[in-house]
């Protein structure tokens, strides 16, 4: 199990993205238009420099729904490959099964 504080550092930094993402992409697309004029731009990119920092989707990480680990995570069933594995000897995660031979 993933520290608390740890968990919850990154779902606060999923609100932020959540919350700025409007303004982000706006700030991104006058800095990125190249036929604005140069100062235009320029200002664009010093606004979207004074944005927190954790507002950037790429801050957070992906983590277990469960434990909240941060590697080996599967995307499909937002989960660590331990706790998919144990859910899945257990039965709950229809269409999975286990392989042996």
């Amino acid at each position: 199990m993933a520290k608390k504080s740890s968990i919850e550092k990154n779902n606060r930094r999923k609100r932020m993205a959540k919350k700025f993402s409007g303004r982000r992409a706006r700030l991104k697309k006058i800095a990125m238009d190249k036929k604005l004029p140069m100062e235009e731009r320029f200002a664009a990119t010093l606004k979207l420099a004074e944005l927190p920092r954790n507002s950037a989707p790429n801050r957070y990480r992906n983590r277990c729904e469960l434990t909240g680990r941060p590697r080996a995570f599967n995307r499909k069933q937002r989960l660590s490959r331990i706790a998919l594995r144990d859910l899945g000897n257990k039965g709950l995660i229809p269409g999975l099964v286990k392989s042996s031979w």
